[in-house]
């Protein structure tokens, strides 16, 4: 099906990040921005690496980019999560574990349709991966759109970072080619969550949703519905429901709306 709108292939995978969380070992550093740009992407940001801020130059990472150097050169070091995933629409988590809370699970494919998807229009994806010895938490997990887990074998299922980061950059490359192709339609990534490119294109972003919630915490506490120094599960709770929800950037407005008049009210008494 001929895509309306369709975005270059090239600017696709310009819109497609990798983001490793804390990373401990600098070869897994340089590991995966070879990984990544033998799949044709270029952009990896490390968040909060626990290599240190000079990781991009370890002689271990400059060894392992092994032809990346370019890629290396330019990743980003940023402080934390939130200002790695900065004007993202669609964010993936991957994990080896499931979570009782947080995003819809996805399959390593199906994500990488729907994050190609978003790319075709315009919008900044991400894919998070955590440290090596801990993975994500599961707050890190709660800021992402989708929780992916790699179906490899039970019985051994142990992948190194740059594996998982080969895996999915492998998957992200194919959704790129077949909407280059014409192949892809907005049904065929994920039907249940996008049957058209007209809902797809009024989804807010992960900043929109991430202010949302924000403002409604603040309008939650002024309520007294929210104890913020025991707040339990409340917030994770509506992350998830909205996270299924696949909030419109007017409904998100909506709520922001609400969240401010229940804060001016408040200052009114």
């Amino acid at each position: 099906m001929p895509q309306s709108a369709a975005t270059p292939a090239s600017t696709l995978f310009d819109q497609v990040r990798f983001v490793l969380n804390e990373t401990s070992h600098p070869g897994n550093v340089g590991s995966a921005a070879r990984a990544i740009k033998t799949m044709g992407f270029g952009q990896l940001v490390l968040a909060a690496p626990r290599a240190g801020a000079d990781v991009l130059r370890d002689p271990e990472a400059v060894a392992l980019a092994s032809g990346a150097d370019d890629v290396l050169a330019n990743a980003r070091v940023v402080p934390d999560l939130d200002t790695a995933l900065q004007g993202v629409s669609w964010a993936v988590a991957l994990s080896a574990r499931s979570r009782e809370y947080g995003p819809p699970n996805a399959e390593p494919r199906e994500s990488a349709a729907m994050a190609v998807q978003h790319a075709g229009q315009g919008e900044a994806v991400a894919f998070v991966f955590g440290s090596e010895r801990t993975g994500l938490s599961n707050a890190d997990v709660e800021r992402c759109n989708a929780l992916v887990h790699i179906p490899a074998n039970p019985v051994y299922s142990s992948l190194n970072l740059s594996q998982a980061v080969q895996l999915i950059a492998y998957e992200v490359r194919m959704a790129c080619l077949m909407r280059e192709r014409g192949e892809m339609s907005v049904t065929t990534a994920l039907p249940a969550v996008a049957p058209d490119a007209q809902i797809l294109e009024a989804l807010a972003t992960r900043d929109d949703v991430e202010g949302m919630l924000s403002h409604l915490e603040r309008a939650l506490v002024d309520l007294d519905f929210l104890d913020p120094d025991n707040p339990k599960k409340l917030m994770t709770r509506l992350r998830r429901l909205f996270a299924k929800s696949h909030l419109e950037r007017e409904e998100v407005n909506i709520l922001r709306g609400i969240a401010k008049h229940i804060l001016e009210r408040k200052i009114r008494r």
